[in-house]
């Protein structure tokens, strides 16, 4: 997170204000699939082959925004519990059942979302032609959950008139809905069901330990307070027993190096923001989901945190339907960028710059 205190030669810190004690069956039910920029999950076959028209495409947007504010309005972040009942799934990104490949951008918190009130014992999802080819079937009276995927195109009067005036051709958005079901909510498929391998019990986290190390960030351990001064590029963060709970030093690292992506020399993202600003709340929100989706791929569960800029998250939300959408695209690249670094990615990024590492097979913006 950040503050607009001022550091050293005029830095604005990027401050995480995040103290040490921080932190019946049919396919088109409402489900969302794939999130911005083209990552997707669902089946391409089940997809309606034109675009959406422009006041379908905004209702969309509006649906899919709604039920993301409507989630911070009742107090729940779906990004900060994305498991579900005791004894249940643990953390993980959603992911197709039947390829493996994750969901991404604001697909994540759609399906989270839909674990958390359902109670799903698993992060597997997949459309209803595609548990029918795995030998399976969904159960009757199961309603799907929406997801979406957004992409474009261009018309060929477009391409005809470039041509003609020899210019790059304008593409045209488009937002497409699928509908997935849970491996839960289906029959003959316990075989695609397997959750990921719990944590083992322990403070120190090797795997996470060594993504920091790889990342040749300027990570700096110390002080009260945790924030990326964007001048000076670097990070600091308390020492971990500081924290109230171990867990939580690995969710605030996570978070403030998602900050460091953003940084011109990697993602270049707009941080110039000033405390209480929209794009200051905006950054925030995109490195609170960043290190969500990148504590659940890593296998970290952090204690519930207080939602230090929900207000800011609200407005911003209300204000632009399009805003939670931009924000889980960026969020996703960020994780992306940080999961490059993972020990499990060593050998393919082994003597690379921080500027290659992220094209080490990051996950994956497409999950069919």
């Amino acid at each position: 997170m950040r503050s607009s205190r001022k550091g050293r030669q005029g830095t604005v810190k990027l401050a995480s204000r995040t103290s040490a004690a921080a932190s019946a069956a049919r396919p088109g039910g409402a489900a969302p699939a794939c999130g911005g920029e083209g990552d997707c999950s669902a089946d391409p076959d089940e997809t309606r082959r034109e675009g959406e028209p422009e006041r379908s495409r905004a209702s969309l947007y509006d649906e899919v925004t709604g039920r993301i504010i409507g989630e911070l309005e009742a107090g729940r972040l779906p990004w900060v519990k994305p498991w579900g009942k005791v004894g249940g799934t643990g953390p993980g990104l959603p992911r197709n059942a039947t390829t493996g490949r994750s969901y991404s951008g604001v697909n994540i918190l759609l399906l989270w979302g839909a674990v958390i009130e359902h109670g799903y014992e698993t992060q597997g999802w997949l459309t209803f032609r595609q548990a029918q080819k795995a030998g399976g079937q969904v159960r009757r009276g199961e309603r799907g959950t929406t997801v979406v995927f957004a992409d474009k195109f261009t018309p060929k009067a477009e391409q005809e008139r470039a041509a003609r005036e020899g210019d790059a051709p304008g593409a045209v958005p488009f937002l497409k809905r699928f509908t997935v079901f849970n491996v839960d909510q289906c029959e003959g498929l316990e075989t695609l069901a397997a959750a990921p391998a719990p944590l083992p019990e322990r403070q120190v986290i090797p795997h996470v330990e060594a993504l920091i190390a790889a990342t040749r960030a300027d990570f700096r351990i110390g002080g009260h307070e945790a924030y990326y001064a964007p001048a000076l590029d670097y990070v600091r963060v308390p020492p971990q027993p500081a924290f109230r709970q171990q867990i939580d030093y690995y969710r605030t690292a996570l978070h403030e190096l998602s900050h460091w992506t953003g940084h011109p020399s990697r993602l270049n993202r707009d941080q110039s923001g000033r405390f209480g600003s929209k794009s200051y709340g905006f950054e925030e929100l995109v490195a609170e989901l960043s290190a969500a989706f990148a504590c659940a791929a890593l296998g970290v569960v952090p204690t519930v945190r207080h939602a230090d800029y929900l207000g800011a998250w609200l407005a911003i939300l209300k204000e632009d339907n399009r805003a939670i959408f931009r924000a889980a695209s960026k969020a996703s690249k960020a994780a992306d960028y940080l999961l490059a670094f993972a020990p499990d990615r060593a050998d393919e990024g082994q003597g690379k710059d921080e500027g290659e590492a992220r094209d080490t097979a990051p996950v994956s913006e497409v999950a069919a």
